[in-house]
């Protein structure tokens, strides 16, 4: 389900990112013993005794220079070997390099330490987790963020690396219930995630053949979660695929009224429908009342598809300068009139419109960005596969003054 990505520390960050972390963490931990402890005095010297290798380190990491950054921190360590804070650094910097064994054997040290505070250890203990996590070793990462949870129930880092271990692991079932367990920590609306995990689960069980309990998913799904396009359009396939072409139809133009600017996936299906439907009425009575609903470019493509194979060619041609009209850049609507005119004879048509198509060819229609994140995916997705977070991307329609040549004549 894309990178791992949004660990706690570094994780696939970029590094300088991770830097600030770091230091945060560091400095935290040491201002706040310092503070706190009786031995303040006592804390004070052993850092004096190695304090120029540790901010030398910390100097390095400013100057995103994590080799030399591991050096001075390992000077630090073997003048002044029971600052924890400084092993936590490495191993840290350790993950960050890709060197999971080294920074798995440091977590490990850290964690063996008589008299540990109890907080630290199960910090070291979660940062162990996520080195296991990012070395692929799942089954340990989720036996130490269970550890932590054991002396912590209410951890809800450790619940959410939990849960997308599920999901990268494709146990939809195990990641529904820590969503839940999540869900009862955390304020907020959880439901459309709990839709995706039953969604995406019913995925699963279509694949394996076990189609009722498929279904049983989807409309779990919907009845947590009554938005969540990615449901509605699967269910419909589930009910396509077995001829009960009617009830497919109905669950399709739900997404119509739940999310019409994502309309355009289910008229996908539509096109598949028309080779194998006997009756295409269903078709042409679902996109006409799109059309009365939700006139954008796409359903005006769609509606124009219908309509040439139905052999109405004129209707299909007003259609599709609807479509170019709403949006100039539009490049699917333009090459299919292109191939009507073509067809029809009419060439001296056809080489107007690809004269206009010649200025939009590499203009993309649309564009997808996350709102959490800002991340540009190349094509629709309901998990950024940056920031992680569902349902968090929405199309980018380009205006016809950010066409090329500004606007194209239709």
């Amino acid at each position: 389900m894309g990178e791992e990505i949004g660990n706690v520390f570094f994780g696939n960050f970029d590094i300088r990112f991770g830097v600030w972390l770091i230091i945060a963490f560091v400095c935290g931990l040491l201002i706040d013993r310092f503070i706190r402890s009786r031995h303040a005095e006592r804390l004070r010297k052993k850092l004096d005794r190695g304090d120029k290798a540790f901010f030398q380190g910390i100097q390095h990491i400013l100057s995103n220079e994590p080799d030399q950054a591991i050096e001075q921190f390992t000077k630090s360590v073997k003048i002044n070997s029971d600052t924890i804070e400084t092993y936590v650094a490495l191993g840290h910097l350790y993950r960050s390099k890709g060197d999971i064994e080294r920074a798995i054997r440091i977590r490990q040290g850290i964690i063996l330490r008589p008299n540990l505070d109890k907080e630290i250890r199960l910090r070291a203990i979660f940062d162990l987790g996520l080195d296991y996590r990012k070395g692929g070793f799942l089954n340990r990462a989720i036996s130490a963020f269970h550890e932590v949870l054991e002396d912590d129930p209410n951890n809800v880092e450790a619940l959410e690396q939990i849960e997308r271990i599920y999901e990268d692991m494709y146990d939809w079932e195990k990641a529904f219930k820590t969503r839940v367990s999540i869900s009862k920590l955390v304020k907020g609306d959880h439901r459309h995630i709990l839709a995706h995990q039953k969604t995406e689960l019913g995925k699963i069980q279509e694949k394996n053949g076990d189609r009722a309990r498929a279904e049983k998913s989807y409309k779990k799904a919907i009845s947590i979660f009554d938005k969540c396009v990615d449901t509605y359009l699967h269910l419909g396939d589930l009910y396509f695929n077995q001829q009960d072409h009617k009830k497919a139809l109905s669950t399709w133009k739900k997404v119509v009224d739940v999310a019409p600017q994502f309309t355009f996936l289910a008229y996908k299906r539509l096109e598949k429908a028309y080779s194998t439907m006997r009756n295409l009425k269903g078709v042409e009575d679902f996109l006409r009342d799109t059309a009365r609903k939700n006139s954008d470019s796409f359903t005006n493509l769609a509606l124009a598809r219908y309509l040439y194979n139905k052999g109405e060619t004129d209707s299909a041609l007003n259609k599709l300068n609807q479509s170019i009209k709403s949006a100039p850049s539009f490049l699917n609507a333009r090459k299919f009139i292109g191939e009507i005119l073509l067809k029809e004879g009419r060439n001296e048509e056809a080489l107007e419109a690809y004269k206009d198509l010649l200025f939009i060819l590499d203009f993309p229609y649309l564009k997808f960005q996350c709102s959490n994140c800002g991340y540009r995916p190349d094509e629709l997705v309901w998990k950024c596969p940056q920031c992680l977070k569902w349902d968090s991307i929405d199309i980018i329609k380009p205006s016809p003054s950010d066409l090329p040549n500004g606007n194209v004549s239709s």
